[in-house]
């Protein structure tokens, strides 16, 4: 029995060493491939929505008086004296300013650019241009019209900014795969417009004897800066939140005149009446969906 397992060993140890040899030429698994990192290049366009509003003072008025008193007036040199209820001296008063708030504005429409992100690179650069609606209103009545027997309240001065609005940037951001930081800034274009009028006649209600009407449009070209996040969906959408703040410190010292007249419709001796307009800048907040062209997905 003991010489029966003997000559069975080393049939049993070339079955072992062949069954070993057998595992180790077996083909190696393979890992699965790593998916492709996210590439943000690529042109685009997209909407928006979201809410702009007025910081600082809104639209402030400059009261510059009449440019150059005559008959009507106690001066003839700068600076000139202003009548807010009417034409007599005990009415007079100095160059001043008043404010108006500006009510806060829904925004919206659309926009265009491209990117490109180096292979291997977090940055991405970029341009983009935009172009929607945006409509900031307001008006308030000078305070300096209640002076001496003046008792109401009766030049108005209102200031708009919009309808529109337009802006081309540049943008830089830095990448985590889907997800995309960025800074933006470049000129922004905004048409604003403003007035000072006074239509009341009736002094028995402690109006003044004159009547006011100046106004005056800009389309302001000026600079604009901010930044946002953005985030990859399926296929080739993108979300974005941004922020951006347009200047209109541009807009500051336009001179607005007009002719002011008696009730009656005659010019009052002294020549137009002017004053200078200003507005704070603007905050504008938004949410977009862009859709990028070319290749599938990000």
């Amino acid at each position: 029995m003991k010489k029966l397992l003997l000559g069975c060993f080393p049939f049993v140890a070339l079955a072992a060493l062949g069954s070993a040899t057998a595992a180790d030429l077996r083909m190696p698994v393979k890992a699965p491939p790593m998916p492709a990192a996210s590439n943000w290049s690529g042109c685009y366009i997209g909407g928006y929505v979201g809410g702009a509003w007025n910081g600082n003072d809104g639209a402030v008025f400059t009261d510059q008086g009449q440019n150059g008193l005559g008959a009507a007036g106690s001066t003839a040199t700068p600076p000139f004296l202003s009548y807010s209820g009417g034409a007599t001296a005990a009415r007079i008063v100095p160059p001043h300013s008043w404010s108006a708030d500006l009510d806060a504005s829904f925004i919206g429409g659309g926009t265009v650019g491209c990117n490109w992100q180096a292979a291997g690179s977090p940055f991405v650069f970029g341009a983009e241009g935009e172009i929607g609606y945006m409509r900031l209103h307001g008006q308030a009545f000078d305070p300096a019209t209640i002076v001496s027997t003046q008792t109401t309240l009766d030049v108005l001065g209102s200031g708009k900014v919009g309808d529109w609005h337009g802006m081309v940037t540049g943008r830089l951001g830095y990448a985590w795969d889907r997800t995309l930081l960025y800074v933006k800034g470049g000129v922004a274009f905004v048409p604003t417009k403003s007035s000072v009028i006074d239509t009341c006649q009736n002094t028995a209600v402690g109006c003044g004897n004159w009547l006011i009407s100046t106004s005056g449009s800009n389309t302001v070209t000026t600079w604009t800066a901010g930044g946002g996040i953005e985030w990859a969906l399926a296929g080739n959408w993108s979300i974005k939140g941004e922020y951006m703040f347009i200047a209109l410190d541009d807009d500051n010292g336009v001179q607005r005149c007009g002719t002011v007249t008696t009730p009656s419709g005659a010019p009052l001796a002294g020549g137009p009446f002017c004053f200078n307009n200003s507005f704070g800048g603007i905050h504008t907040a938004k949410l977009g969906l862009n859709y990028r062209f070319g290749r599938s997905g990000y």
